[in-house]
């Protein structure tokens, strides 16, 4: 299942900064070589992250995201929507 996960960074200091992300980017780039995160982009302005997961459940996904160092310290939050393919441009089909 496709899941999107919209990511809210709360402000960190220049010290929260350089004590998380040494820790927080490789174990984002593992859940991608995992195959558990497809696609992520940063959001305008330095506001969070958006990703888009292959996981089995929304669930899998929001352990998986809260156990990254940001998450795990609520610095970063997510909200989740599992997604999928237009279903209703199947009538477009039918109609041609």
């Amino acid at each position: 299942m496709k899941v999107m996960a919209i990511g809210s960074l709360k402000t960190l200091t220049s010290e929260q900064q350089q004590a998380y992300m040494p820790s927080e980017v490789p174990a984002t780039l593992q859940l991608y070589l995992d195959g558990k995160m497809e696609q992520f982009w940063l959001r305008d302005g330095m506001k969070g992250v958006i990703f888009l997961m292959n996981v089995d459940s929304v669930e899998e996904a929001d352990s998986l995201l809260k156990a990254l160092p940001l998450g795990r310290d609520d610095l970063l939050t997510f909200d989740l929507m599992p997604i999928g393919p237009l279903l209703a441009l199947g009538a477009l089909l039918k109609a041609a």
